[in-house]
């Protein structure tokens, strides 16, 4: 859907060539009493505004999308595939996300946990990974996020806004963190812990500090400066 709020129905061709990332979701997130899935909406560090979602496994990968540098924009139910299948069928199928990455390429992604993959939804993301062939863009079928990864990504998620840096404070966890130390050392050196941890925080989130998150942050996690940020 147009930024205009108007549904534009293209070949595949030409649609290779919109930037989706400037339209509007093609459905609506609903809510109702009794619903199973959660929806909600997500404020993106990459994209300056709100992307909505269907479940939270969704928004896992809407945090993960945000936190990859790589990533330049990205949009949720961006548009409709229409096909027809080997019976002649008419069959549709609008993907999770959008995603445009830092080079201009395109990733296609839908969100399924692995149990729940019945064979007419996977028939569906064949069709589109094969549309995305056609498109020159990449797709994904993404499912659980690992554990320990996710629990890391929602933590520094919290600290994503830029109302989170403190510039002598960034400065100061650089230059501290040039040399690999523990995260609280690196803290109660700056000042105090609980200004300072925010700042440290939204560093990891934007990557200028790097630490191993296949393990669960923590007060003893190795921080150091990311490869390129010494000043």
């Amino acid at each position: 859907m147009g930024g205009d709020g108007v549904e534009y129905r293209v070949p595949l061709v030409r649609a290779a060539r919109v930037r989706f990332e400037d339209g509007r979701p093609v459905r609506e997130f609903p809510s109702y009493r009794g619903q199973r899935n959660y929806p909600g909406l997500y404020w993106s560090a990459t994209a300056g505004t709100h992307v909505g979602y269907e479940s939270w496994l969704e928004r896992d990968h809407l945090m993960a999308l945000d936190f990859d540098s790589e990533v330049s924009a990205l949009a949720s139910q961006p548009l409709w595939l229409f096909w027809e299948d080997e019976t002649g069928r008419s069959v549709s199928h609008a993907p999770d996300y959008f995603v445009r990455r830092a080079d201009g390429s395109v990733l296609l992604l839908d969100s399924r946990p692995e149990e729940r993959r019945p064979a007419r939804d996977m028939a569906k993301f064949e069709a589109t990974r094969r549309a995305c062939v056609e498109a020159g863009w990449s797709y994904a079928l993404w499912g659980e996020l690992e554990h320990v990864e996710a629990v890391n990504l929602r933590w520094l998620a919290g600290y994503r806004h830029p109302r989170c840096f403190r510039d002598e404070a960034a400065g100061q966890l650089r230059a501290f963190f040039a040399g690999s130390a523990p995260l609280m050392e690196g803290a109660e050196a700056v000042g105090d812990p609980i200004a300072v941890l925010p700042v440290l925080f939204h560093l990891l989130w934007r990557q200028e500090l790097v630490t191993d998150l296949s393990v669960l942050l923590s007060d003893r996690s190795v921080v150091r400066l990311a490869a390129g940020e010494a000043e």
